[in-house]
């Protein structure tokens, strides 16, 4: 069993419309941290990988529920030597200039790697909070801020 395997057993989880929350994703956002007031409209890709990370007993950050906190963690990989099984894929989020991985408290995105695109100029990522759902989205190589290994 790896981290990407149990990831898996949540693809197709997704917010839910209106005032009702998705009780997974209001579980996972107060085990990150947030209170019992949080509802899964928040950003809640740094929560889905904690709590995928606690279920293993993986490192987890100090603050996991900010997906730059995930930067200090595991043990760095260049994108070229990316695994699917244990890593993790720490991205900028938003336009404009950002600033680098020494940044923890700005915007970012986190999920599973699951592969490389086509000349490397991508990589595929499971992650949560990706159009209000756990899926595998595309996202260009040039946002990668880090990759890091949970398990070696």
């Amino acid at each position: 069993m790896t981290a990407l395997s149990v990831a898996l057993k949540y693809l197709d989880t997704r917010e839910r419309e209106g005032a009702a929350d998705n009780p997974f994703i209001r579980a996972w956002l107060m085990q990150a941290g947030f209170g019992p007031d949080a509802h899964d409209e928040i950003p809640w890709c740094a929560s889905f990988v904690n709590h995928i990370a606690w279920l293993l007993s993986l490192p987890r950050p100090r603050w996991p529920a900010r997906a730059r906190s995930w930067l200090t963690v595991g043990a760095p990989v260049s994108l070229s030597a990316a695994r699917p099984e244990w890593d993790v894929v720490i991205l900028k989020r938003g336009g404009g200039t950002q600033p680098g991985p020494e940044v923890l408290d700005a915007p970012g995105h986190v999920g599973f790697f699951t592969g490389l695109g086509a000349n490397a100029g991508s990589i595929f990522m499971l992650g949560g909070n990706q159009g209000n759902a756990v899926n595998v989205q595309q996202f260009p190589a040039d946002r990668v801020l880090g990759v890091r290994r949970l398990l070696q």
